[in-house]
């Protein structure tokens, strides 16, 4: 080959050189870092106070029951006012994303759990009680919308671990409320009403971090021009946004029928009281550093059809061994139904994968939740009336396990590798 050819299939172009490094350069890089790390923390303490709302009243509703006269068919309604509105404040969170940015509405949201959860404390009646907690519960439901929204806008590059961080904090807090409720209530003097306003405390201090970031950033009305421009999309016509929406439905409806009833079907095996708690605490647990590691294999992954399957699986192992050895095999059946329980986080990691942009993540996020969580209402109502009209164990826990079956098939279509955007046109 001549000299010529050489230099025409290796032309030797000059290398610019770098552009030096100023102090200013390297003082902005500085602060983003800080602010990253800011906004990293907020999210985790969010992500930790979106359960206690819920997870420390069961413990201690008896005693709220008889100090309020709460009948037995309004407690039966309080188990079901969570997945009441999240569905119906979610709907509303992208719109208000829109107009107030992402940050701030969160930044709300954690304003309202800090309120209620407070407030409600005080109550004197049922009416009240209901009301207040409905009131944390809609702060609750626009932060689960909008940290996938804040987390896809804000950490582009890195959204499986952040998702993950999310949801391994989320898991930690159900399992903190859950274990602590009783014995903080027994320190503080045996009320359930300093029991259930002292998780105020943690929501103000996640509430304080919020306000620190969203001032630091200067974030406010300007932050939701990015996602007003993006336009709104038809959702209801991406057929991966009505499978998410049943995947995200059929997770939530078999996690709160276990979480629910989990501790009775261990005790009816003739387990202690005792024992039936931890080993929900050990369901619950196991959801902490799974929900840390899942999201991120899942989102290297172009599909995460893998583990749809995997989740499924385990899920229909242990309500199998639950009908057949409850007793013999207690710890194995936690640990699998607490590793199918996991679907959760991956459903948040694929509504943060299936969407180009946040503002597609927003409308994503708030159709699959509202949908998903209004399919999820009957569950643990079916699985009560199941058991109540048995007697037993056995066609609840079938029902519990053939739900799996729909989850997997829909999970199959959500998980390809897919965006709403290419279905869907913008309105």
């Amino acid at each position: 080959m001549s000299t010529a050819e050489k230099t025409t299939q290796h032309p030797e172009t000059p290398t610019a050189p770098a552009p030096p490094r100023t102090k200013g350069t390297e003082d902005t890089e500085g602060r983003a870092r800080l602010l990253g790390a800011l906004l990293a923390l907020a999210v985790a303490l969010a992500a930790v106070n979106l359960r206690p709302v819920v997870t420390s009243l069961g413990p201690l509703l008896s005693k709220v029951r008889t100090d309020l006269h709460m009948s037995a068919t309004v407690a039966g309604l309080l188990a079901a006012v969570p997945s009441v509105c999240f569905a119906l404040f979610g709907f509303a969170a992208p719109a208000l994303a829109r107009r107030f940015g992402p940050t701030l509405v969160v930044t709300a949201g954690l304003g309202a759990i800090t309120a209620g959860v407070a407030a409600r404390s005080f109550a004197g009646s049922t009416g009240v009680f209901l009301l207040l907690t409905a009131v944390a519960l809609a702060g609750v439901a626009v932060a689960n919308v909008l940290i996938p929204v804040v987390i896809k806008r804000y950490f582009p590059q890195r959204v499986g671990p952040m998702i993950g961080l999310y949801a391994m904090a989320l898991s930690l807090g159900t399992a903190l409320a859950a274990a602590v409720s009783v014995p903080l209530t027994n320190a503080l003097g045996g009320g359930w009403r300093l029991g259930l306003g002292s998780w105020a405390v943690l929501a103000a201090v996640g509430l304080l971090v919020w306000v620190v970031t969203v001032v630091l950033r200067r974030d406010g009305r300007g932050d939701g021009s990015q996602g007003a421009a993006e336009g709104r999309l038809r959702i209801a016509r991406s057929g991966t946004a009505w499978a998410l929406a049943g995947f995200f439905g059929c997770q939530a409806g078999g996690a709160y029928a276990t979480m629910g009833w989990i501790s009775q079907i261990y005790q009816d095996s003739g387990l202690s009281a005792g024992t039936s708690g931890v080993l929900l605490a050990v369901v619950m647990a196991v959801g902490v550093p799974v929900s840390f590691v899942l999201p991120n294999l899942a989102a290297r992954r172009g599909d995460q059809r893998l583990f749809v399957v995997v989740l499924a699986l385990c899920g229909i192992a242990g309500y199998l061994g639950l009908a057949l050895a409850p007793a013999g095999g207690a710890w194995l059946w936690a640990l699998l139904v607490g590793l199918s329980n996991c679907a959760f986080p991956l459903t948040l990691t694929m509504i943060g994968l299936r969407a180009r942009t946040s503002g597609g993540v927003a409308q994503l996020s708030a159709f699959a939740q509202g949908v998903g969580y209004l399919i999820s209402i009957p569950c643990p109502i079916v699985v009560g009336i199941l058991y109540q009209g048995t007697g037993g164990w056995y066609l609840p826990l079938a029902f519990m396990g053939a739900l799996l079956v729909p989850q997997l098939l829909i999970g199959l279509r959500a998980a390809r590798n897919r965006f709403v955007e290419d279905e869907v046109g913008a309105a």
